[in-house]
């Protein structure tokens, strides 16, 4: 687990399709709690992506994770982690492709983002992004 200071909040999800609902509504309401609203449109729609990837490929439980800094002109940092050890591939998707876009909203819409194994004592994968808290 990588050292963090600030609020955190984490949950984990069954391998099933009604995760990314229940992720969505839980991280949406966090956001609310933690009065950073304005970050809950894109934050979610970047949890439904890494979430329905985690599904498509992994058979385990899916964590998410929120991480709010102390300082005001930090980053917001999200977390998704699935038992699978293989980083995630960002492809390019042709335009009548169904599916391979979501490392590309990913990568243009967060500050920063990547992969690292999973937690200490887990196996798998977390794949993180970071978002500018709103000024």
């Amino acid at each position: 687990m990588i050292d963090t200071e600030g609020d955190c909040a984490e949950w984990d999800f069954p391998a099933d399709p009604g995760a990314v609902r229940t992720a969505r509504a839980v991280v949406r309401k966090q956001l609310g709690e933690w009065d950073l609203a304005p970050l809950g449109d894109v934050t979610v729609l970047l949890v439904s992506e890494l979430v329905t990837n985690s599904l498509r490929y992994a058979s385990g439980p899916i964590g998410v994770r929120l991480v709010r800094p102390v300082d005001p002109m930090g980053t917001l940092r999200v977390e998704v982690s699935d038992p699978l050890p293989d980083p995630p591939l960002e492809r390019t998707a042709g335009p009548d492709d169904e599916g391979g876009r979501g490392l590309q909203l990913v990568a243009r819409s967060a500050r920063s983002w990547g992969t690292r194994p999973g937690r200490t004592g887990r196996t798998g994968k977390t794949v993180w992004f970071e978002l500018a808290l709103p000024g």
